[in-house]
């Protein structure tokens, strides 16, 4: 292993995605030597100082987005996958994300479409430092540009096969999305409240889009220790999806 590669320590109760270097990890399961992890392979073992034992194992997109940091809002996993779903995009495919907050969708749907390519903009500059630190950890730094431009000024990219917009007040980005869709391609808004939607479906509307529809995405686990049951607390409403399709 070499400095500066993504490793997971995985054990039955914790893990621990850590960028390789010289010197101490510390943790609430003891000290991690990673000089010694840089003389090891995947697969192999490792303890803290507290005889607590961890595997080395590549790291997935999972697990890099389990612990990249984030923003106040991302747009989750299942309603990230609901995007793949219902559009049908694939390998190759060119994306445009408005809002790229700390990135998450961008390195999701990038790790998707590669090597297709996406661009994603963010007139945060502070944000968009966040998202380029996430993103390079994600090593799909090749398949993401990040630009920092707010998008209902302009969108410069052509015959896009997506565009998603996660911004505030994200009908104003209807038309700039429109004129970069190529015929066929999809439109997804992510909205954390009705009233956004109920904006955005009105500007669809202006315009030659199809197959609109709003989605909500409700995701219930169960518990199965005591008792099998819905579990008390469950990651339900995050936001809707208003999906459209340019169809001249």
């Amino acid at each position: 292993m070499k400095e500066g590669e993504l490793v997971l320590l995985l054990s039955k109760d914790s893990s621990y995605l850590v960028e390789l270097k010289k010197g101490k990890l510390h943790t609430k399961d003891g000290i991690f030597d990673l000089e010694e992890i840089l003389n090891k392979n995947f697969g192999d073992k490792i303890k803290t100082h507290l005889k607590k034992e961890f595997t080395i194992v590549k790291p997935n997109l999972v697990d890099i987005l389990g612990k990249v940091r984030r923003g106040p809002q991302i747009v989750m996993p299942k309603d990230a996958a609901l995007i793949l779903a219902y559009t049908g995009i694939s390998q190759r495919s060119f994306v445009v994300d408005v809002g790229t907050g700390s990135g998450f969708l961008a390195i999701f749907l990038a790790n998707y479409i590669k090597p297709g390519k996406l661009v994603s903009y963010e007139k945060d500059k502070r944000m968009a430092k966040i998202a380029e630190e996430n993103i390079r950890l994600s090593g799909l730094s090749k398949f993401i540009e990040i630009k920092n431009k707010d998008a209902t000024k302009g969108i410069s990219e052509k015959n896009v096969d997506l565009v998603t917009v996660d911004i505030q007040n994200p009908e104003k980005v209807v038309k700039q999305a429109y004129k970069a869709l190529k015929l066929g391609g999809w439109l997804v808004v992510y909205s954390p409240t009705i009233e956004e939607v109920i904006a955005v479906v009105r500007e669809i509307k202006k315009l030659n889009f199809s197959y609109i529809k709003t989605v909500e995405n409700i995701v219930r686990e169960w518990q199965s220790e005591r008792t099998t049951r819905p579990k008390t607390l469950g990651l339900l409403h995050t936001g809707f999806l208003t999906f459209a399709r340019k169809v001249k």
